[in-house]
């Protein structure tokens, strides 16, 4: 167990055994002891840590808060733990002082640690299924794949340092409407090659990428389709296009450095009957109907239901405006909506405990709909979780960019990874909660000085190593520390960056039960903020020789953190800069 988990749990029996030992001899009546929190003050300055047990045992003691932190104090036995002193402050709070044992002690964890500090089994191993980007294989990727990408693949990396056993995902939508659609789209550019007064489709894709596909596959055979069914033309040319569209999205994913467990095509699916399995399931249960030559889900319903047990009232499910969903068009083929069912479904039956989506938050209506019919399916909605990204802007010289510089056309993911280094995109992605809007600074990201994120935290990666080698040059290596050594370690600055390295695994544990890596970047920003202070406060290379190798010895466990969160999401650690 790590230093700071052991230091909360010490300090939880310390406050239970004097509670109970106040109790005995009469400082607080006989009662139930109250759940208590134990957490860090907002200002390190009143304590290293708190605990509110005196606040919540008001009642259960009949007695004034403060009166209760009186006894508590008066009773609790710190020998043998982390701690040395406390003291109450305010109406009844109690602030609690490590001891340099546990500074120390804290070093000492990410020693032994290295590269598997901050891990820990909190996820027990549960499995986990991320699926982000998944992006129409119809045209190319954008601006919100790429924020998507980073996104996902970095919270898995999250989960995995959280003891999860996470699986990343990529879902191809290569079968419905949106390729019978890219189909009529390529069908007509390719026409339009050989013949007058070919009509492009009124909802058809308008990409210049599909000219592209139509001029490749001309140039490579020539006119073959022209007079060959339509149909037959279609597949051809969707045979053609469609493989080069994946092989596109699969290299820039890689370029990204995103590689995926799966990449988990729609038409296995349909192949594999699925898909018509859910609507005969849905229909089973009484939850489908025939309207207008279609076969509709009773979303209106289940959404309904689910939402009455959740407490809602009436009037704001009416609010909502809930509609049903068509499974099954006029035409026989499914909707992209029971394609999506069914393909959750499949990955609960692949043994995955809990799904986790990355979705664009133009979809958050689709939320609802979706738990509600993995709950109509039999599958466990609770642990079907979405993240709901919100849009990203480009923006240069304070001006928002469209276009690219180098196509002159809208940018996309592969334009973006040309312009900027992709360890700058990965971890600016990174800086901002999904949940909120984003400017991505261009002129910040290829920028290499403190102004970019990464490059800020990269470099103090860097000064340590620059560090050890002039130390070196010096004759003057590292070595262990004793652990009164160590304790040496007094100045403000010095005890602030151990209390920050401290809670490396603990960030990790929030963020994936949050599902937000955002927080871990701003983790390991303030690492280095932390350090560049410290350094211009405290210098290393001083007379007293132990002195000297206790702040070596914090230099490298600063080092084993920043490569540790870098290394998590797959950025370069370089040593020199």
């Amino acid at each position: 167990m790590q230093t700071l988990n052991t230091a909360k749990e010490q300090l939880r029996n310390a406050v239970v055994s004097a509670i109970n030992k106040a109790m005995e001899n009469g400082d607080l009546v006989q009662a139930e002891i109250p759940e208590f929190v134990i957490e860090t003050p907002a200002d390190r300055k009143n304590g290293d840590l708190a605990t509110n047990a005196a606040m919540v045992g008001a009642r259960a003691f009949r007695t004034a808060p403060v009166k209760i932190a009186q006894a508590i104090s008066a009773n609790i036995d710190l020998s043998g733990t982390y701690f040395e002193k406390c003291e109450i402050a305010g109406p009844g709070f109690i602030n609690f002082f490590y001891s340099g044992d546990f500074y120390a002690s804290v070093i000492r964890d990410v020693e032994d640690e290295k590269e598997n500090y901050g891990s820990s089994d909190f996820g027990k191993g549960k499995k986990v299924m991320v699926e982000f980007v998944s992006a129409n294989p119809t045209g190319p990727m954008h601006m919100g794949n790429a924020r998507g990408g980073a996104l996902g693949d970095c919270l898995a990396a999250v989960l995995d340092k959280a003891g999860y056993s996470p699986y990343r995902e990529f879902y191809v939508n290569d079968a419905g409407n949106q390729i019978e659609k890219f189909a009529c789209s390529l069908e007509a550019r390719y026409l339009h090659l050989y013949k007058d007064g070919i009509e492009f489709p009124e909802d058809g894709y308008q990409g210049e990428d599909i000219t592209e596909h139509a001029k490749t596959y001309a140039d490579e055979f020539g006119d073959k389709l022209v007079n060959v069914d339509s149909n037959e033309r279609k597949q051809a040319l969707v045979d053609y296009a469609l493989p080069k569209n994946i092989s596109k999205m699969q290299s820039d994913m890689k370029k990204y450095k995103i590689e995926y467990d799966k990449w988990f095509f729609e038409s296995e699916l349909h192949e594999s009957g699925a898909v018509k399995a859910v609507v005969d399931a849905l229909t089973e249960k009484g939850l489908t109907y025939e309207k207008e030559g279609a076969i509709w889900y009773k979303n209106k319903d289940v959404c309904t239901e689910i939402l009455l047990k959740e407490g809602k009232t009436q009037d704001y499910i009416d609010k909502l405006e809930l509609k049903d969903d068509v499974l099954i068009r006029q035409n026989g083929n499914p909707t992209y909506f029971t394609a999506d069912i069914a393909y959750h479904k499949n990955k609960f039956e692949r043994g995955f405990e809990t799904l986790i989506d990355i979705w664009g938050a133009d979809h958050h209506g689709h939320v609802m709909r979706m738990k509600g019919a993995m709950d109509a399916i039999g599958c466990n909605a609770d642990e079907f979780h979405v993240v709901l990204m919100q849009l990203v802007k480009l923006v240069s010289n304070g001006q928002v960019v469209k276009m690219s510089k180098r196509t002159g056309k809208a940018i996309q993911l592969g334009d973006l990874l040309d312009e900027v280094p992709v360890d700058s995109a990965r971890f600016l992605f990174n800086t901002r909660e999904a949940n909120t809007q984003m400017d991505f600074d261009l002129d910040i990201a290829v920028q290499q000085d403190n102004q970019n994120p990464v490059y800020y935290v990269q470099y103090a990666h860097a000064r340590i190593c620059s560090i050890l080698k002039a130390l070196a040059k010096d004759g003057i290596t590292s070595r262990k520390c004793s652990d009164d050594e160590l304790k040496l370690l007094t100045q403000p600055e010095e005890l602030e960056l151990i209390n920050h390295i401290a809670e490396f695994s603990g960030e990790i544990v929030s963020a994936a039960k949050d599902y937000d890596p955002t927080r871990i970047t701003r983790y390991v920003t303030q690492s280095a903020t932390l350090f560049h202070k410290f350094y211009n406060a405290c210098r290393v290379k001083v007379e007293d020789e132990s002195l000297m190798q206790a702040r070596l010895a914090l230099c490298l466990a600063v080092k084993t953190v920043i490569k540790n969160v870098l290394d998590m999401f797959n950025i370069d650690c370089p040593e020199s800069m």
